[in-house]
């Protein structure tokens, strides 16, 4: 019989992959209210209401400063940082009138046009940086 894993480890595992945040237990937990917050623009009256003035409307939230910052620079890497949930982040980027497409490409530093090439032609290479800890 095998040992049993440590989960701590195979979590801090999790955190070791450049480019990538898994959306973990304690990550769903650091983001409820920004995710919460995000699903609220599902509705048109919240949508009408966080468009006449944004902030106004994140007040009513209970997000730490820096998810405030982050939502209002639409800093997506930084919010999945904070706890978001791409698909629950989907209904922010969704009342700005832009496309998962559009939003994704600012997270990867390239242009839509060449973001959507890439996955066009099946996703980023697996080869290079694997281990943001080994530099492999």
């Amino acid at each position: 019989m095998s040992e049993p894993r440590d989960i701590h480890a195979y979590l801090a595992e999790m955190e070791d992959i450049p480019g990538t945040r898994v959306f973990t237990a304690k990550r769903a937990r650091q983001g409820y209210h920004l995710n919460q917050f995000a699903m609220s623009l599902m509705k048109a009256e919240n949508r009408e209401r966080w468009k006449a003035d944004e902030a106004a409307y994140l007040d009513e939230w209970q997000l730490t400063p820096e998810q405030k910052a982050a939502v209002l620079a639409r800093d997506y890497n930084a919010l999945l940082d904070l706890g978001g949930n791409i698909y629950f982040l989907s209904k922010v980027f969704s009342t700005d009138g832009k496309s998962f497409l559009q939003a994704v490409s600012t997270m990867t530093g390239v242009s839509v046009e060449e973001y959507q090439a890439m996955m066009n032609a099946g996703g980023r290479s697996p080869e290079g940086l694997r281990s943001m800890k080994d530099k492999r």
